[in-house]
């Protein structure tokens, strides 16, 4: 089996879109194949064309689908992702996908991430040590089923997050290197504090004084998602911005409730990321498809409210709304 050699030439370009910018797809593909690089430029310029094995070994390498390539005219839009393993390494197996996917986008000199948020960005929460504990807990307990979890319950003392501690630092630097536009809206927070309040109520949090902990925990990521607005630049928790801080925009708005896509930029690629199983997601490259996101986006943003680094007045009362939100809360728990 072989391919043309325009189809060739358009998997090549789909190839260099999955490894980092300074990296040289003529050396990866000689090595992959095990050729010389001579051979390697060859079939990169169509001169050579692929047979099925080398296929293969090109598409396993390098964790894409042929399928688009052979349905150029169809309807068909190909994603690609991983699914819940249901073992016991599931999270810090995901928390390194997280890493690579991060890394990818920060190894381009043009680089910009889309949210359309309808949970707060994982990210956020890794700021607080004891929130980033019960949120990782709960994932693992809930969303991944981890069996040595099945009996636990939660407990701030018990520091799951040191645990992870050194991969979610890795994240959060490279995280705050990226530039990133935001689209909230007041439900933001909901998941999260009904997560926190649910866990009280079954009991699954071990002493009350932690349920109140994670409030006052979440308020001081509000007012350090309000401080990062306020410059329009990320920064470390509890810190001011740096020369390499990215720059944050945060948009809100009131009537689309948001389903936590989200699109890198990277180059001249776009990759869109779709939400599914509550924590993973797939991806696509599909040009036309990530062109009609991004309109959308687009669109979205322009019926919004900038209320990063203008909008003082908007995006005071957008942050006291969600401490309001918190604090109603914490005030039911300490009845």
């Amino acid at each position: 089996m072989t391919i043309s050699s325009n189809t060739q030439a358009q998997f090549f370009q789909s190839l260099k879109h999955t490894i980092p910018s300074y990296a040289s797809l003529v050396d990866e593909v000689a090595e992959t194949l095990n050729v010389s690089m001579d051979s390697a430029y060859r079939r990169i310029r169509g001169e050579k064309l692929l047979d099925f094995e080398e296929l293969r070994i090109l598409c396993q390498r390098f964790n894409v689908s042929l399928d688009k390539f052979f349905s150029m005219n169809s309807n068909s839009i190909q994603f690609q992702g991983r699914l819940n393993t249901y073992h016991e390494d599931a999270f810090q197996l995901w928390m390194e996908d997280v890493l690579a996917q991060l890394s990818l986008v920060n190894s381009f000199s043009h680089r910009h991430v889309y949210f359309l948020v309808k949970d707060m960005p994982p990210f956020h929460h890794y700021y607080h040590p004891a929130l980033a504990s019960f949120k990782f807990f709960f994932w693992m307990k809930s969303i991944l089923y981890y069996d040595s979890l099945k009996n636990e319950k939660f407990a701030i003392s018990d520091n799951l997050y040191s645990r992870y501690q050194e991969l979610t630092q890795k994240i959060l630097k490279v995280y705050l290197k990226v530039p990133t536009s935001e689209i909230w809206n007041e439900e933001g927070l909901t998941t999260t504090i009904r997560q926190i309040e649910v866990y009280h109520e079954m009991g699954l949090i071990k002493n009350p004084q932690d349920t109140i902990t994670l409030y006052h925990c979440l308020l001081e990521v509000i007012d350090h998602l309000e401080k990062m607005a306020e410059t329009g630049k990320k920064s470390m928790f509890g810190q001011t911005p740096t020369e390499e801080s990215a720059e944050y925009r945060l948009f809100l708005n009131e009537i689309v409730l948001g389903d936590n896509t989200f699109m890198a930029e990277i180059g001249d690629t776009k990759i869109t990321y779709l939400n599914h199983s509550v924590l993973y997601f797939v991806g696509s490259v599909d040009q036309k498809f990530n062109e009609s996101m991004f309109r959308n986006l687009e669109n979205l943003m322009k019926k919004s409210t900038l209320i990063s680094g203008t909008g003082e007045k908007e995006r005071k009362q957008f942050f006291n709304k969600l401490r309001k939100k918190v604090q109603a809360k914490i005030s039911l728990v300490e009845v």
